[in-house]
């Protein structure tokens, strides 16, 4: 077994790995913990009571977060000539279609999100083999594929996120980053949990909410209490 480290001794002293924390709780102890040297993401993982092979009880939903996640997101805007200056005062850090098609194509994805417009979906379409194994391709569900590319470009900029089941019924998020506030990440935690728990599908049974850690890009995973939030 490989021997801990100092910062991993020090760490494991200020929690019990046995015990459930409340969601405040968590969210100071999960600062506490994290000794990196860069601002580690906080994330958090919901497992769920889903079966996500039906397609009836595959959760998938957007969340805005209060406090944003801490990240600069880069944006790239597939659009038509009229919207490209709409996109650009939005703040997209990149603004085109055939161009930008042609480089995707090429292999370049140097960017978190992309959003486009129903009425360009036949030629975003041809490089979906490219975007999606990097979980870039627009989705209406997730509100990349509007009209009101401005109104996208800004949600997604000022800290809206999406999230999807995996196949294992979990849900994957990050939702803050280490030098935010203990009170920050956990109304961030919160909103996401709350948005996912209005998502619970009519079809799945049993416990919905099975297990909820949160953990830094460095450190353990803290179990956190469901019974100390209200409505699970």
């Amino acid at each position: 077994m490989a021997k801990l480290t100092k910062s991993q001794k020090l760490a494991a002293e200020k929690y019990d790995k046995t015990k459930s924390y409340s969601l405040s709780e968590a969210s100071q102890i999960v600062k506490d913990i994290t000794t990196s040297k860069f601002d580690a993401s906080v994330d958090v993982d919901l497992r769920l009571g889903v079966d996500p092979r039906k397609a009836d009880q595959m959760v998938r939903g957007v969340v805005a977060l209060p406090h944003g996640t801490g990240k600069e997101t880069r944006v790239l805007v597939l659009c038509t000539p009229d919207k490209e200056q709409e996109a650009k005062d939005a703040g997209a850090d990149h603004v085109g279609l055939d161009d930008y098609i042609k480089k995707i194509e090429g292999g370049w994805t140097d960017v978190d999100v992309i959003i486009t417009m129903p009425t360009v979906m036949a030629k975003v379409g041809r490089i979906g083999r490219v975007l999606g194994p990097r979980g870039l391709m627009p989705n209406p569900k997730s509100g990349t594929v509007t009209l009101d590319v401005a109104k996208a470009v800004k949600e997604v900029k000022s800290g809206k996120i999406d999230f999807k089941v995996d196949k294992f019924g979990i849900i994957h998020a990050s939702i803050g980053r280490v030098s935010f506030s203990p009170e920050k990440i956990e109304e961030n935690a919160m909103e996401l949990i709350q948005t996912v728990s209005k998502l619970k599908p009519a079809s799945a049974k049993g416990t919905y909410f099975k297990s909820i850690s949160m953990s830094s890009t460095m450190s353990a995973g803290i179990s956190v209490d469901k019974g100390s939030i209200a409505g699970l």
